[in-house]
């Protein structure tokens, strides 16, 4: 008994987002997220949005693949897109949050993103790291 009172209750609790939800949160805030913060200097367009069930569905193509890594989203600076991972997606917010992080990396130079990988910083030291993650507490601005 005591085992589905704390079942219903994470049920509840954990929300995963559908493809259907996020793409249509993403329609709508990231016009705003551009004309905000604008153009980078690194790249000739804004980035692209791709929606993706994880990263190993995306390299590998195969939509149920599965791994040890789990990340949220990525920009990746060589095609000039942000790839979202729709179902580490937990509300409204948290896609809204996701979205400017990855696009301060749009803004920041991939050369110094690398050098700083180079020099040893991690995810959690990496100075353009620091400033994405201080840049999500503006999520506001577009909900």
């Amino acid at each position: 008994m005591l085992f589905r009172n704390i079942f219903r209750i994470f049920k509840y609790k954990i929300k995963v987002m559908n493809r259907k939800e996020v793409h249509k949160i993403i329609k709508e805030v990231m016009p705003k997220i551009e004309k905000h913060y604008g153009f980078s200097k690194f790249q000739q367009t804004t980035p692209w949005v791709e929606i993706h069930h994880n990263i190993y569905a995306r390299y590998s193509g195969i939509e149920d693949a599965t791994g040890d890594e789990n990340p949220h989203a990525e920009f990746d600076a060589d095609d000039n897109t942000i790839y979202v991972y729709y179902p580490n997606m937990k509300s409204r917010k948290h896609v809204i949050e996701t979205l400017v992080h990855e696009y301060k990396h749009y803004l920041q130079s991939p050369l110094w993103m690398k050098r700083y990988r180079t020099m040893g910083y991690d995810y959690v030291t990496h100075p353009y790291e620091i400033q994405a993650l201080e840049e999500e507490k503006n999520w506001e601005i577009f909900a």
